[in-house]
């Protein structure tokens, strides 16, 4: 595993330019995939630096790889001329501030378009550009309860809202403005205009709910759940994820328990809308049964009778699995291990690693000569 580039790189967006003026999770998380890809992206950053650096909880190596970092006070007029040229030489621009912010900082759309007519700026914000929520600040918890998300219980014996350990909402966002962004890229082609993309974290949290369950849905609901589909405990406190659903795992399972599935072949239990309808009675039954071995013990049994189950792992386990090992994805560079945009290409090209998350304004001095301006002592 190592950072350099050869060969078997696939970098289909080398020569597209980002200047990214998002902070925190959802526009670095949009940028960095560009970045994986071959897009070049100027991360501007304030004097004090994206608040991702030192906020507990986010990962900022993760998402702002392959960046390069310049410093500027977008508050101080000094930074206009160099705002100008950033501009001028972007294909995309992208920012994460509440409406009216850019504009405050001269670097909203009308003031960046105005240097570069073909510039294609994203704005990427809790709930839109306009609408009475405009202006209400948010997390990803926010915009889940506001999408109805947490409607959606996760677990067959729960109805009580919980939150997601993963940020849904932000990921969604930042995956929907990459998305929204290669699309305005593919259009320019044809037209040579750029143009203004509004992206927002509750409607990107709204679009994955009505994805799972649609929009007439008024009040809790059992029907994206399966008592056949969840996380079991087995006798050696560990947990596997079931993912029983079709009658023809759930034959394959009933093979693999043997002797162990005597309660679970009765006649309520023989088809998947009988589980569902008797699912009160059978989840008990399922976890009584797990918790009879280990979860070694279980997995074997499992892995002979084409069942689909998982151990619970950490990120680190994960990461450390044959699978990855056997797919090449991961990357090593400066004693840092990542994951980059997670596809292969023709069997064998794959995104690259070709720098680690930069420090603070590490690269102002190098973008300003590339921009033809005196670099600042």
């Amino acid at each position: 595993m190592n950072g350099t580039q050869d060969g078997s790189a696939w970098q289909p967006l080398a020569g597209i330019r980002i200047l990214d003026f998002s902070v925190l999770l959802p526009g670095p998380f949009a940028t960095v995939t560009l970045a994986d890809l071959g897009a070049d992206v100027i991360k501007v950053e304030a004097p004090k630096g994206d608040e991702g650096r030192t906020i507990t909880g986010l990962h900022f190596a993760s998402v702002n790889r392959n960046k390069r970092s310049i410093a500027l006070d977008l508050k101080d007029a000094a930074s206009r001329p160099i705002v100008a040229r950033l501009a001028a030489w972007a294909d995309v621009a992208i920012e994460t501030f509440r409406p009216g912010v850019a504009q405050r900082l001269g670097i909203d759309a009308d003031t960046l378009r105005a240097y570069n007519e073909r510039l294609i700026y994203c704005s990427l914000s809790g709930y839109g550009q306009n609408g009475p929520q405009a202006q209400t600040p948010g997390h990803d918890l926010n915009y889940l309860a506001a999408a109805g998300m947490l409607t959606l219980a996760g677990h067959w014996g729960e109805s009580r809202p919980r939150r997601p350990g993963i940020p849904v909402a932000d990921l969604a966002a930042g995956a929907y403005a990459a998305i929204a962004i290669l699309s305005a890229l593919h259009e320019r082609e044809r037209t040579g205009r750029g143009r203004r993309l509004d992206v927002s974290l509750f409607e990107a949290a709204l679009s994955f709910t009505a994805t799972r369950r649609g929009l007439s849905l008024d009040g809790p609901t059992r029907l994206h759940l399966y008592p056949t589909n969840d996380l079991f405990e087995t006798a050696d406190g560990r947990f596997i994820a079931l993912g029983i659903v079709e009658d023809r795992f759930w034959a394959n399972f009933l093979r693999a328990l043997d002797d162990d599935a005597e309660a679970l072949r009765d006649a309520r239990f023989a088809s998947e809308a009988l589980r569902r309808e008797h699912g009160d009675a059978l989840e008990p039954l399922l976890r009584g049964t797990l918790r009879a071995h280990t979860a070694d013990e279980w997995l074997a049994r499992f892995d002979r009778h084409d069942v689909p189950a998982q151990l619970a792992v950490t990120p680190r386990e994960a990461s450390q699995t044959p699978q990855m090992r056997a797919r090449g994805l991961l990357v090593e560079l400066d004693g840092e291990t990542h994951l980059p945009f997670p596809v292969i290409a023709d069997g064998t090209r794959k995104p690259v690693l070709r720098r680690t998350a930069p420090g603070l304004g590490e690269y102002t001095g190098d973008i300003l000569r590339e921009l033809g301006m005196e670099a600042r002592a």
